[in-house]
């Protein structure tokens, strides 16, 4: 069955993470994507781990399926002609260079929109390609810092803390997959192409959302709160006879809710806690008075009173329970795949569930240049030396 960018073509340039997370969503969706490494494989994550099955990095794994691998020298005049024959056939191109080394090559966006003026061109930089930032290298952990994101996240005792998976990567990947989606609809229109200039700093800032509009309205800096959440009380992590769980209470209705099970009706009529702002402010007089109770039974015991009132609630499961999870193997959020050098391979699968053009995993994650004698033989070009 057809994906729903099933005659799009994309022409990958970048390595690490946020690129090539941003191109596997899209060869999910059915896009041809076609990565380019220089020869034996320059993206970096075929060599970062443990583990390796086979000598292939589970981290390479994980944002490289659905595409094609093509090697070139792009420091050679062969290297930047291919990709200039590549580009004339493609519908987007994606790099995360520093910035200014796809001018160096000449591959920048004027050069290439004039052998395709339909080109989405996405560039990805740390900081983006204008202001005094621009010319420093951008790394989600130094970006995590920057932002914000940090100074919000863990708590007194911790100090800053950074989020347990590269983050910022990630967001800035899926703005991508927005913003590059976003021009193709509008080249429908308008017949051109355009550049989106994309950088992990923005991205980052840009997930601030609630912490973010907090300070430009109030001007009051934020505070790293751990578990807890800084507009809705009770909305965190909780003790309980043989572990931790999460209860996100969102209204006042469900406070109420809350104490009736506890067998404590008059705290939801307390004016200390009656309305959500009246709990923010009584936090700290709150929450322990929960906390007592909650530690009396186990976690499953709660979740089932919890459910059974539509308080929302769950269990910190740890990742290998993740992984046995009923309701995501229902859903195929693990997969495996066959792999010419790993074997097979499980891979957490794509969230996107769509019922016409429903995604499929057609390619495996290539290995370095393994498509690269097809791939030139199609554009008339001899294999390169690598």
């Amino acid at each position: 069955m057809a994906g729903a960018l099933e005659n799009i073509k994309i022409l990958d340039l970048s390595r690490v993470l946020a690129g090539p997370y941003a191109t596997m969503i899209l060869g999910d969706l059915g896009a041809d994507v076609i990565k380019v490494e220089a020869p034996g494989g320059s993206d970096e994550t075929r060599k970062w781990g443990p583990p390796f099955q086979n000598g292939v990095s589970a981290y390479y794994l994980c944002a490289n399926r659905n595409k094609r691998s093509i090697t070139l020298d792009l420091k050679s005049e062969e290297g930047i002609k291919a990709i200039k024959e590549l580009v004339r056939d493609s519908d987007v191109i994606v790099n995360n260079f520093k910035t200014g080394t796809m001018q160096r090559l000449g591959l920048d966006y004027e050069t290439l929109s004039e052998i395709n003026p339909e080109l989405v061109y996405c560039s990805i930089t740390g900081f983006g390609e204008t202001g005094p930032y621009k010319d420093m290298p951008g790394y989600d952990f130094i970006i995590q810092a920057m932002s914000g994101l940090m100074s919000i996240t863990g708590d007194h005792e911790s100090g800053p803390q950074k989020v347990g998976v590269a983050i910022t990567d990630i967001l800035t990947g899926l703005y991508a997959c927005i913003g590059i989606q976003g021009a193709l609809l509008e080249r429908n229109q308008s017949g051109k192409g355009q550049k989106i200039d994309l950088s992990l700093y923005d991205s980052a800032v840009s997930a601030l959302v609630n912490i973010g509009s907090n300070y430009l309205m109030a001007e009051k800096k934020p505070t790293a709160l751990g578990n807890q959440h800084a507009n809705i009380v009770p909305y965190q992590t909780f003790d309980t006879k043989d572990g931790q769980m999460v209860i996100a209470v969102g209204n006042d209705h469900q406070f109420q809710r809350l104490c009736n099970i506890l067998d404590k009706p008059e705290y939801a009529s307390d004016g200390r806690f009656k309305t959500n702002p009246d709990r923010v402010e009584n936090r700290e007089a709150l929450i322990p008075l929960l906390q007592e109770f909650l530690s009396t039974e186990p976690t499953a015991y709660w979740q089932e009173k919890f459910q059974e009132n539509n308080i929302p609630c769950g269990p910190i499961q740890s990742i290998d329970e993740v992984a046995q999870d009923p309701q995501l193997n229902e859903r195929d959020m693990f997969i495996n795949k066959d792999h010419p050098t790993a074997g097979n391979i499980r891979m957490i699968g794509s969230p996107l569930k769509l019922s016409r053009t429903p995604v499929n995993t057609r390619h495996h994650p290539p290995d370095a240049g393994e498509n690269t004698e097809t791939i030139l033989k199609q554009l008339g070009i001899s294999k390169q030396k690598n």
